[in-house]
């Protein structure tokens, strides 16, 4: 029998806990059925999830998996019409700071005895977890990570260009995209004109320019960081990357470009890790491209932070309840998070898992060096671009912003850093 959830309710941000043990003693005895929304339907991400599913179904499961095509936004919309119709699906893609947010406005589980049971929360990363568990006590579950500001550098636009040597700072990249140039790479630059990809090209520039800059002002709101200079630099970085773009990408996506990326005709790309589940699922080799960490004025990784969950809605049906359990065990299991990992190209949330043996590419074994490395010395940073660093509402008028700059060459980056701080400033 679904819930309720009256408007009144949602608004006034009521939320409750379904304890984990009354579903999980109901998993022997019925057979476990999912329904599950993400935006998740083509490509490497649905090939992943697809065979999330089969595993789903070899345990003795029903899946039953709505995909939402899209960005982020229309997959949310579906999820707050079912939650407004007193129907939310047993399971969604949710992430980052979105998670609070929504677990005020409907019932969500309690998954802290199935965490306990399988020792995850030792080998998840302590600023992840919290995310994950915002009132204390885990609702949503990460599984896999990326770092959405790894750099593809095609091997035959390198070779045009004469180049060997990966670019470390924005100021040994911005030379190779003129070498790229000057060797007949027509875009040095291979990124689409998407929403998200306008986002990561300014969260790259920032927090290469900057980490502590891009904490303050992106993360943290910090009224003084979004005025200041690191902040004008990262749009003077991102109009050199736009000048590099084709022009005609307008609002295509990045994966539009691959073919003349990896035929040399298009350079570099700034983009996640996912880029490699793209090339690979699309019939490219490990041969045609090199993956590094994105630029860093300081020489040290920088890791924007950006993982794809699973957030869990209270069912009362027992086969709901019971798929919720089975669907919690899977994502948390090395071997799954390992399957989905190799399928997308992004690295495991667990800690614990062993990228040295066969499946696992060198970039994915960089992007994890990476992600210890910017650990380290402090560089891990959540991703503005795909709802890490702020919820979505305000992610969206920073987005608005930083579009309106890459496709309108007569704004100059002090103009577009005031707009920003404006747009923060609006939304909060």
């Amino acid at each position: 029998m679904p819930i309720t959830i009256t408007r009144r309710r949602l608004l006034a941000g009521s939320a409750a806990a379904l304890a984990l043990p009354a579903f999980a003693r109901a998993q022997g005895a019925v057979k476990p059925r999912l329904t599950a929304i993400s935006q998740w339907s083509a490509g490497s991400d649905g090939a992943a999830i697809t065979a999330l599913g089969k595993k789903f179904e070899e345990k003795g499961g029903v899946w039953q998996h709505s995909p939402v095509p899209g960005f982020t936004t229309e997959m949310m919309n579906k999820l707050r019409a079912q939650i407004m119709a007193g129907d939310p699906p047993a399971c969604s893609q949710l992430k980052g700071p979105e998670i609070a947010a929504w677990s005020k406005i409907a019932p969500t589980v309690d998954l802290d005895a199935v965490v306990a049971a399988a020792g995850y929360e030792k080998v998840v990363a302590p600023d992840l977890a919290k995310l994950h568990k915002p009132a204390g006590k885990w609702i949503a579950l990460p599984l896999q990570i990326y770092s959405t500001n790894m750099l593809f550098l095609s091997k035959r636009a390198m070779d045009k260009a004469k180049a060997d040597k990966i670019p470390v700072t924005w100021a040994d990249f911005n030379d190779l995209a003129e070498k790229m140039k000057a060797g007949g790479v027509a875009s040095p630059i291979a990124n689409g004109g998407t929403r998200p990809d306008d986002g990561q090209k300014f969260e790259a520039a920032l927090a290469g320019i900057s980490p502590l800059a891009y904490r303050a002002a992106i993360m943290n709101l910090d009224k003084k960081a979004l005025g200041g200079p690191e902040i004008k630099a990262a749009f003077a970085q991102v109009r050199k990357i736009a000048d590099w773009m084709d022009p005609n990408v307008g609002a295509q996506h990045f994966s539009t470009n691959l073919k003349r990326f990896v035929d040399g005709d298009m350079g570099m790309m700034i983009m996640g890790g996912w880029a490699q589940g793209v090339l690979r699922n699309a019939g490219f080799k490990f041969e045609d491209f090199t993956i590094a960490p994105g630029p860093s004025d300081n020489s040290k990784p920088v890791f924007l932070l950006n993982a794809d969950a699973f957030i869990f809605w209270q069912r009362k049906e027992p086969d709901l309840q019971a798929g919720q359990t089975l669907m919690a065990q899977l994502v948390m299991d090395p071997a799954i998070q390992t399957m989905y990992s190799q399928i997308t190209g992004s690295i495991p949330v667990r800690t614990d898992v062993d990228l040295s043996g066969e499946g696992w590419s060198e970039g994915q074994r960089t992007t994890s060096a990476a992600l210890k490395s910017a650990i380290a010395s402090n560089q891990a940073l959540l991703s503005m671009a795909h709802n890490m660093a702020q919820e979505n509402g305000m992610t969206a008028a920073m987005i608005d912003v930083i579009t309106e700059y890459v496709k309108d060459k007569t704004i100059k980056p002090e103009q577009a850093a005031v707009r920003l701080a404006e747009a923060v400033e609006g939304a909060r």
